[in-house]
């Protein structure tokens, strides 16, 4: 079996979890602002679905992100994420974007399935020796990962680290997280 291969069904079940985490998931409980520096469900939804549309889409595939092309605007969500400083290496600062976002879940988790569907088309191109690649990631500080590293930290982990806050979330909010 090819490794983007394994790379693939990876992300096809974190995605399952995050999809079946987002379940039944109301626009009150999206919204909803946690005490503390937690960010929302829909901003942690919106960063995982946009973060994997500009990774593959945008750095890996080389083109527009869908959200800037075929998508702009219809998102879902009333307002992109901070982008990194070239003149300051590393991470943006999320908190603000997270707590003033207005999120459309219907439109953004109809937005994800042509991302999650972008993102398969991406992967069954590849073949082993494309997961080599070295992609410089020096504009966050994360300095030079293979698309192998990308791909499973920064799409497959991500989705799941955001998943767990998610139901977490749910959870503090008096719903089921996990549906299983």
């Amino acid at each position: 079996m090819k490794q983007a291969q394994v790379v693939r069904e990876q992300l096809q079940t974190a995605l399952q979890f995050l999809e079946a985490t987002m379940d039944g998931v109301t626009s009150e409980q999206v919204h909803w602002v946690p005490p503390g520096i937690a960010n929302p469900i829909g901003a942690n939804y919106a960063h995982v679905v946009l973060g994997q549309d500009g990774l593959i889409n945008g750095l890996l595939k080389g083109g527009a992100p869908l959200f800037a092309a075929a998508w702009a605007g219809k998102t879902g969500v009333s307002e992109l994420p901070p982008e990194a400083d070239p003149k300051a290496p590393g991470f943006p600062d999320y908190s603000g974007w997270a707590r003033r976002v207005r999120i459309d879940l219907a439109a953004l988790r109809a937005y994800a399935k042509t991302v999650y569907a972008a993102t398969n088309e991406y992967l069954d191109s590849l073949g082993d020796e494309d997961l080599t690649r070295s992609v410089d990631m020096s504009r966050l500080g994360l300095g030079k990962m293979s698309v192998k590293q990308l791909l499973m930290g920064g799409v497959v982990g991500n989705a799941l680290t955001h998943t767990g806050e998610i139901s977490c979330l749910k959870g503090i909010q008096g719903a089921k997280g996990y549906p299983f």
